[in-house]
């Protein structure tokens, strides 16, 4: 089963149907105390930092997570605003984020020369990492959706899974232990997604 947290941050729904799809099984949790008694969960987010920190903390749910997650190794899977949340902070706002890995979430900055928009918006290549374990070997070309105009920096980057080039090369997956947190939007990337999910409910 996989625990799919709802505070308010968008998407639950289709990452749900998309778990479900794979053959996996997953319900949608809102309360702490669910928290408390998942095995996996997955962080879906929207939007900014500020208000996806604001909401954990207003719905009680950030001790929850520490406990389940970092004291009690259970796996957590951050989409997109859900992956930066797991960093220390962001230069989008001023709360404190999970800090359950070392990083910081920074703004996309281009010369005035690169006529690149803000957000990166659209379907790009993710480029993985050897071994990581949410994407195959397979030498097939990657593409994800992505919706941000702000990019996780790990600080040790040892920990990125994949990257992917938009003006630069960012870091579009990291994986730290049982924590993973991915940029982009599986639930949107078709069969990218549905093999990146499959992967998950294995890990």
């Amino acid at each position: 089963m996989i625990e799919v947290l709802d505070s308010g941050l968008g998407n639950c729904g289709s990452v749900k149907r998309m778990i479900e799809h794979v053959g996996g099984t997953a319900r949608i949790i809102r309360r702490a105390d669910e928290i408390l008694k998942s095995e996996k969960i997955v962080i879906p987010g929207v939007g900014h930092f500020d208000h996806g920190m604001n909401s954990l903390r207003e719905h009680g749910l950030i001790e929850a997570l520490k406990q389940r997650i970092v004291v009690e190794n259970r796996t957590v899977l951050g989409i997109c605003l859900g992956m930066q949340m797991l960093c220390e902070r962001s230069e989008e706002g001023k709360a404190e984020g999970l800090s359950f890995v070392r990083g910081t979430v920074q703004k996309f900055r281009f010369p005035e020369e690169v006529k690149l928009k803000i957000p990166h918006m659209g379907w790009n290549v993710v480029n993985p990492v050897k071994g990581s374990r949410l994407f195959s070997d397979s030498e097939d070309e990657l593409r994800f959706y992505f919706v941000h105009s702000y990019h996780v920096v790990p600080s040790n980057s040892g920990i990125l899974s994949s990257y992917t080039d938009y003006g630069m090369d960012f870091c579009s997956s990291f994986e730290s232990g049982n924590i993973f947190g991915v940029q982009f939007h599986p639930e949107k990337s078709h069969r990218f997604g549905m093999e990146l999910m499959r992967r998950f409910l294995q890990v």
